[in-house]
C-alpha cells in the first residue's frame, strides 16, 4: 500500500506543478484569433504531454490505509478508518449519537 500511495502523491505534485502550463496551452488551442500555425503547435504540446498529470487519473486513497474506496472527503479516511478513530475519540467534535 506504501507504494501505492507513493504513486498517487507524485502524480499529484506533478499535476500541480504543470497546471498553468496546461491552461495556457489550452487557451491557445481554443482561441481562434491566432494564426493557425500557433494553435497546432500548441495542441501538439498538450497531446505530448504526460498523461499522468491529468487530474482525471488522481485517486483519492485513505492517508492511513491506502484504501481507495469510500474515501471521506473532509477527513480522507477511508470508512473503516474513520470508524476507528472516531469510536477512540481522536477526531475532535465527532461522538456517538443516540437517539
Amino acid at each position: 500500500m506504501k507504494n501505492q500511495l507513493y504513486k498517487d502523491k507524485k502524480k499529484r505534485n506533478l499535476s500541480f506543478i504543470n497546471e498553468n502550463k496546461k491552461f495556457v496551452l489550452k487557451s491557445i488551442y481554443k482561441n481562434l484569433s491566432l494564426c493557425k500555425m500557433v494553435r497546432w503547435n500548441s495542441s501538439l504540446k498538450f497531446t505530448t504531454v504526460l498523461n499522468n498529470i491529468h487530474t482525471t487519473r488522481l485517486v483519492n486513497r485513505c492517508v492511513i490505509t491506502g484504501r481507495k474506496k469510500q474515501i471521506n472527503r473532509n477527513f480522507r479516511f477511508s470508512r473503516l478508518s474513520f470508524l476507528k478513530f472516531a469510536r477512540n475519540g481522536f477526531i475532535s467534535g465527532i461522538i456517538k449519537s443516540t437517539w
